[in-house]
């Protein structure tokens, strides 16, 4: 690849078109030399595209300036990583759909780190969900494992506040670019991951979080991890969207059991009668985990 193939590969990528879009013009010219030069129609044919959105990608080519991009990037301290870095994540790029690019912001050094494990669970945790995941991830923490987790209310938030409190490292990926964190309410938590942490998210700093995005990030979240920690999760859930796709990556999933007496963890449960390891302690998952370091 030459020098200038990551700058086509990041314009391309701010140009609003989908992951499987992006493979057609790696399969159509691998180089991206013939980027610039590309017609409506051969873009409509070679990518199996529509007219509209044919016009639209040619149009997008032509708008956006690389180097003055970059420069921004660079002057917001936005680091660029794409999948033919050779400092992309190993366990990432293993995965069905790994992410072309990603932006990272914070401290890019946790990401070469082995040791990670994904943390997911409900929005709407109760006292007990908190205090159980505490068990099990604390000592984890003081073993120098990375917490991965999606930077959402409930034990998404607890599990990065945990991590900073225990004087660990911790990952958030998002939906939706840096400059539009979701939930609001984890702003602040947020600021200070950027300092101390690491964000990461597969969109431009200025892409609004849309929908379709959240169960998106699910498979960056098992994808950088060896395993999952699924904490109070009720049957149709997020939590559950990114237990099956650890599953699919064949990464180990865990589950942390609760009362049979409410909802609140019926998919914990239901992922241990699935094959999930049942957990309560950190060595279930040293156990489990160590040979896949």
């Amino acid at each position: 690849m030459d020098s200038n193939f990551k700058e086509r590969l990041l314009q391309i990528h701010h140009c609003n078109i989908g992951w499987n879009t992006i493979l057609k013009l790696l399969r159509y010219d691998p180089s991206l030399k013939s980027i610039y030069s590309l017609t409506t129609q051969e873009a409509e044919n070679h990518l199996n595209i529509s007219l509209i959105n044919a016009r639209k990608l040619i149009n997008d080519l032509h708008i956006f300036k690389n180097q003055s991009m970059l420069n921004h990037y660079k002057a917001k301290n936005i680091h660029i990583l794409t999948i033919f870095d050779e400092q992309y994540p190993e366990h990432l790029k293993q995965i069905f759909d790994p992410p072309w690019v990603l932006y990272l912001i914070g401290d890019i050094s946790i990401l070469s780190k082995q040791k990670k494990l994904g943390v997911v669970g409900t929005r709407h945790p109760s006292i007990n969900g908190y205090t159980s995941m505490e068990k099990v991830i604390a000592p984890l923490i003081q073993e120098g494992w990375i917490i991965v987790s999606g930077l959402a209310k409930g034990i998404d938030t607890h599990a990065h506040e945990l991590t900073i409190k225990c004087k660990g490292n911790t990952i958030g990926v998002i939906a939706g670019g840096f400059n539009h964190i979701y939930p609001k309410s984890n702003l602040v938590l947020a600021q200070e991951m950027k300092r101390t942490q690491l964000i990461i998210s597969e969109y431009p700093p200025n892409q609004e979080p849309r929908r379709w995005q959240f169960p998106m990030r699910n498979r960056i979240i098992s994808g950088l991890s060896l395993g999952t920690l699924v904490v109070e999760a009720k049957e149709v859930s997020g939590s559950l969207i990114t237990a099956n796709l650890a599953l699919q990556q064949g990464r180990e999933v865990f589950a942390i059991p609760g009362s049979i007496n409410t909802n609140d963890s019926e998919g914990c449960h239901r992922l241990i009668q699935a094959g999930a390891k049942l957990v309560i302690n950190s060595k279930d998952i040293t156990s489990e985990i160590t040979y896949l370091e």
